[in-house]
C-alpha cells in the first residue's frame, strides 16, 4: 500500500469516528509537516482541531507510519479548499480551482479556470473558450481559488 493510501487508511477512520469530514492529508517532506484538513457544517474551531488531534496522534503514536520526527497540523480547509478526490471535483463544479499538474497539458502545468465537472477519470476545466479534459491522475495539486465580490466586500462568489 503506498504511504498516503496508508496514511488516509489510517486517519480517516479517527476523523469520521469523530463526527467530522475528512478532506484530505498532505505529508510536506521537506518541512516534515502532516496536514490533516477537516470540516463539518457549521465550520471547523480550535477545539474541533484539537480533538482530531489528539485522537489521531494516539493512532498515528501506535502505527507510526512515518518514520522519524514530524509535526502533526488539523485545519479546516479554508476558503482555498484543497481538493483531493473526484468527488471533491464533483461536488464543487462552477468553482474557480487552481491545478498543478504533475506533467505538463498544452505546454503547462499550472491552471486556473473554472471546473465544470468530472467525466469519467477525467476533470473537465473551462479556461476562457477553450475546455480542457485533465486526467485525474495527472493532478499533483488542487485547490478552489475563490472570487470575491467587491461590491458586497469579503463575500465569495455566489454567497
Amino acid at each position: 500500500m503506498r504511504a498516503r493510501e496508508r496514511l488516509i487508511s489510517l486517519i480517516e477512520p479517527a476523523v469520521t469516528g469523530l463526527g467530522y469530514e475528512f478532506v484530505g492529508v498532505e505529508f510536506d517532506g521537506r518541512q516534515r509537516i502532516l496536514r490533516i484538513y477537516i470540516d463539518r457544517v457549521g465550520g471547523i474551531t480550535l477545539d474541533d482541531c484539537s480533538k482530531v488531534s489528539y485522537q489521531v496522534s494516539g493512532v498515528l503514536d501506535v502505527e507510526d507510519p512515518i518514520p522519524g520526527r514530524y509535526q502533526l497540523e488539523v485545519s479546516s480547509p479554508g476558503l482555498d479548499r484543497p481538493l483531493f478526490a473526484l468527488a471533491h471535483f464533483e461536488r464543487f463544479k462552477g468553482e474557480m480551482v487552481r491545478v498543478q499538474l504533475a506533467s505538463p497539458l498544452e505546454g503547462r502545468r499550472k491552471f486556473k479556470a473554472r471546473l465544470l465537472g468530472v467525466d469519467g477519470d477525467c476533470i473537465l476545466l473551462q479556461e476562457g473558450e477553450t475546455v480542457l479534459r485533465v486526467p485525474y491522475q495527472s493532478i499533483e495539486k488542487a485547490r478552489l481559488a475563490p472570487e470575491f465580490d467587491p461590491v458586497h466586500k469579503g463575500q465569495r462568489h455566489g454567497e
